[in-house]
């Protein structure tokens, strides 16, 4: 069978994400690889997938054993056969693995690293094709995460020299890399570093004073959501859940200290929807395949860019709009710099921490700043961070830029951010003098600007990518070939104007919504979650097993009405095609027969209660175009470059099939300030003779797209 039908067959999707089937094509064709995939950008299917296609065994290689399970009955409900073998489980559920195993029944096994050596000699004689190593940063004492029972995997190309190695992470920059495959013996592998934007993740920061009552508000606006709320402290958690709890949410602690039967219940209540929120240590999170977890917060600070960007990737794994929301404060630094400083490696760590700070502090759009931080550039800021949606003012810093670029290829790149600095300014200390820094052209440069703005705009010149830390090269900053565009090829360079304390905005991102067409549509989506829990309750599995939010909302978009319409839902394989969708459609089709007289069903509303009568002609297709588009989830900007319209004419379009249908959330379309300067003049133009003249009581201010939006839905209003 080819991988598409595979794909489709096992996993329910009708195509791969991006670098999935050249990293499943080379594990196929047997070679080594290091892959760098984000959380939620498809790892697991890049070895999944090929023990499909592989005659032998694969082996999974897990740090996770509080999850094998989770992740073996996720394969199992899409009709993979797979196992684990770990400490958690007794003689007799092992003994019953190693039965299939000698059977030739499975085609996965997940294994901790340290049950390697328990289930080596029952591995002998079996032929084992791939060998997977998940989380592989764990190896790596350069990573975030290092965890010594990983050392002992270097063996695995000495006594499996038939079977190729994989080895797989979420975060991972240059040093890490080559450390991994250094340690697990595939120096030549080839490296595949997935991109690692999430753009359906809104980025926000917030200072830490009174964070408990923005915290309390913040979940009040997210109620009904699945969330994770990590801290630094074992005590932290245990206190946080008790405040949550008491102010009437659904919250629960996790952490190290908690028994094993405990953890496991809380997990387990978690990924089942029967709980809502968990307060945790970075001990919980890590595997879970639980795709509707709508924001992670940050109660404190973490101690570096790989955790936190790992943490945020628990949100939205579904494509669905979800919040990362971190908090920050001195007190956060300073209890940080303690563990750093007591650790093994603790330069490298007090450096990360740095940067994390630098990022919490940022005045430049934050996504770039996470994708610089992995080496990823993007040309233009992300507006869907908090920083994007309240921008500072910003100045050309070309120049300033041109000489920190020159200072630092004159340093032969062997400066750090401190020295740097004190290299522009002139400083006449003992490490400038026995460098001999002070005898290059760039020495004094840049005296006129402060020490302080100079650090904010060198680091703001990171967050864009056109310097780069080599935290293994003793934190030396290096210039990226976007820094010698700068510097060569006359690129401009924008810089936010640094702020005074007391000026500095208080920032707060909007969260967006992802909304069905219109509240019947939304009332099937309900009804679907509640079909997929009862589901699960019988199976005894996790409802995101079933199948994901995002494929229930395009159940509930599409409406599915036969076995055909079904088997095209994003997400619905063959084996959950043939195991649930007779339940769903039987449910889907009861839905539409008791909604039958204001049911949306795909693009028209059956015998809605004010239709206009139906017109010939092209004025209802070029409406309908639009519509399509719209719900497709293309922006008023993206219609109009497509259909060669102005922006004011997809307005028009949307305005129309509201005024007709009612199913498009117009308040979502308008400009909140246009629309205030409507409402506000709305008694002295609502009974104008025609829109131009009110077009024109605006001074042409507001275009006529809005102009009929706002006046809608005023209109709509006045009459309630």
């Amino acid at each position: 069978m080819k991988k598409l039908e595979l794909l489709k067959k096992y996993f329910g999707y009708d195509s791969f994400r991006p670098l999935q089937e050249e990293i499943i094509d080379s594990v196929i064709a047997g070679k080594d690889l290091m892959v760098v995939m984000p959380t939620g950008g498809g790892k697991s299917m890049c070895f999944q997938l090929p023990s499909l296609l592989l005659d032998g065994i694969t082996l999974v290689v897990s740090p996770l054993i509080a999850l094998m399970k989770d992740q073996v009955d996720a394969l199992r409900a899409n009709g993979i056969a797979a196992s684990y073998f770990n400490s958690s489980q007794d003689a007799t559920q092992q003994q019953e693995m190693l039965e299939e195993l000698r059977s030739g029944r499975l085609k996965l096994i997940y294994v901790a690293p340290e049950s390697i050596g328990l289930l080596n000699n029952h591995l002998q004689g079996i032929p084992v094709s791939l060998i997977a190593v998940d989380e592989a940063h764990c190896i790596s004492t350069w990573g975030h995460d290092f965890r010594p029972a990983y050392t002992q995997l270097s063996y695995f190309k000495t006594s499996f020299p038939d079977a190729n190695l994989i080895a797989l992470t979420a975060t991972a920059d240059r040093a890490t890399r080559a450390d991994i495959k250094k340690q697990l013996g595939i120096q030549n592998a080839e490296e595949y570093v997935s991109s690692f934007d999430r753009p359906n993740l809104t980025l926000e920061v917030r200072p830490g004073n009174n964070r408990l009552q923005q915290m309390r508000r913040f979940l009040q606006k997210n109620k009904d959501e699945s969330g994770i709320i990590y801290c630094l402290s074992r005590k932290t958690c245990e206190s946080l859940a008790s405040k949550i709890s008491a102010y009437g949410f659904d919250a629960a602690a996790y952490h190290a200290g908690l028994s094993h039967e405990e953890r496991e219940n809380v997990q387990e209540k978690f990924i089942k929807d029967d709980l809502k929120i968990v307060c945790a240590t970075i001990a919980f999170g890590m595997g879970i395949d639980k795709s509707n977890v709508r924001f992670v917060l940050h109660y404190n600070m973490p101690k570096n860019i790989e955790g936190y960007y790992q943490e945020i990737g628990r949100a939205g794994r579904d494509g669905i709009n979800s919040h990362a929301l971190l908090f920050h404060s001195y007190a956060d630094v300073i209890q940080l710099r303690k563990f750093a400083e007591g650790s093994g490696n603790s330069e490298l760590q007090i450096a990360k921490l740095e940067r994390m700070k630098q990022f919490a502090e940022a005045l430049t759009c934050r996504r770039k700043m996470l994708l610089s931080y992995f080496n990823e550039y993007l040309d233009e800021d992300c507006g869907n961070c908090d920083v994007c949606l309240n921008k500072p003012d910003f100045f050309d810093a070309t120049l300033p830029a041109q000489k920190a670029l020159s200072a630092i290829i004159r340093t032969n790149e062997r400066a750090s951010l401190n020295l740097l600095i004190d290299v522009l300014r002139g400083a006449q200390n003992a490490a400038i003098m026995e460098s001999g820094f002070q005898h290059i052209k760039t020495y004094g440069a840049g005296k006129e600007i402060t020490w302080n703005n100079w650090q904010q705009y060198i680091v703001q010149m990171i967050n864009q990518g056109l310097v780069e830390i080599a935290f293994h090269e003793n934190n030396h900053l290096k210039i990226t070939p976007q820094g010698k565009e700068v510097l060569f090829n006359g690129r401009k360079v924008s810089l936010a104007v640094i702020p005074k304390p007391e000026e500095l905005p208080s920032r707060r991102a909007q969260r967006t919504k992802e909304e069905l067409p219109t509240e019947v549509n939304r009332d099937l989506y309900e009804a679907l979650r509640k079909t997929r829990l009862q589901l699960a309750n019988a199976g005894n599995l996790a409802p995101y097993m079933i199948f994901s939010d995002a494929t229930l909302k395009d159940m509930a978009a599409r409406i599915p009405l036969d076995d055909n319409e079904f088997a095209d839902i994003t997400g619905v394989g063959t084996h959950k095609h043939d195991t649930y969708g007779a339940k769903f459609l039987k449910m889907i089709s009861e839905f539409k027969d008791d909604r039958k007289k204001d049911f949306v069903y795909r693009d028209e509303i059956i015998k809605p209660k004010k239709a206009k009568k139906k017109s010939t002609g092209p004025k209802k297709d070029t409406v309908m175009e639009t519509v399509l588009l719209f719900r497709e989830g293309k922006t008023i900007q993206e219609i109009a470059a497509i259909r060669n319209y102005q922006p004011g004419t997809i307005l028009n379009h949307l305005t129309k099939r509201y005024e007709s249908h009612n199913d498009i959330d117009l308040e979502k379309l308008i400009d909140p300030k246009d629309y205030d300067l409507i409402a506000a003049d709305f008694e002295q133009i609502k009974d104008a003779e025609s829109l131009k003249s009110i077009f024109e009581h605006f001074d042409g201010k507001i275009d006529y797209g809005s102009l009929r939006l706002g006046l809608t839905l005023l209109n709509e209003k006045a009459a309630i």
